[in-house]
């Protein structure tokens, strides 16, 4: 075997010239040809051995998992849960989740602020003397419906009491007759 034929020129990447590989071709003798043939040949050969024994292996290694009783949906649980796993021992996945945790916490407190502010505000809307005169005539629209019961009570007494007054003041309907239906 000659030497000469194991060297071997580089291959053309994509979008290389390919007529200046063409011009090495040209050259060879035909005895170099031939080897080049028979090793094309042998390369081949070598490339369909080993696709029939991947294809061999994968019909052996599908066969173990179906005696194990490993299926494509618990390889894909296994593959996910491994990816997640991987995902957040990753530097870029601690780092986000510690910024979101940060930034939950700002808006956590963000939120209390806003609510001890409105609480506040709440607070001296009660204590106005606009809301105080407002409450004194509800009081006094109350007693008046509803007679002289204490101040305070919940909605509902005063929702009851005013229905029992406005019973009691109203007058009774005429009794209606066989014949005026």
């Amino acid at each position: 075997m000659n030497r000469s034929l194991l060297r071997t020129e580089p291959v053309p990447e994509e979008g290389e010239d390919v007529a200046a590989t063409i011009s090495a071709t040209e050259t060879l003798s035909e005895e170099e040809r031939e080897e080049l043939r028979r090793e094309l040949a042998k390369v081949e050969e070598e490339i369909q051995t080993l696709s029939q024994v991947l294809a061999a292996k994968e019909k052996h290694l599908a066969e173990i998992k179906r005696k194990l009783g490993i299926n494509s949906l618990q390889e894909l649980k296994q593959n996910i849960a491994k990816g997640w796993q991987d995902m957040t021992a990753t530097s870029a996945y601690k780092k986000t989740s510690e910024t979101l945790s940060q930034a939950g916490q700002k808006a956590s407190a963000a939120f209390s602020s806003v609510g001890s502010v409105i609480t506040k505000k709440l607070e001296d809307v009660k204590n106005s003397p606009t809301f105080k005169s407002f409450e004194e005539k509800v009081e006094n629209l109350k007693s008046k419906v509803g007679g002289t019961k204490p101040a305070g009570g919940d909605f509902g007494e005063v929702l009851n009491s005013a229905a029992n007054a406005s019973a009691t003041t109203t007058e009774p309907l005429p009794e209606q007759t066989q014949e005026s239906l």
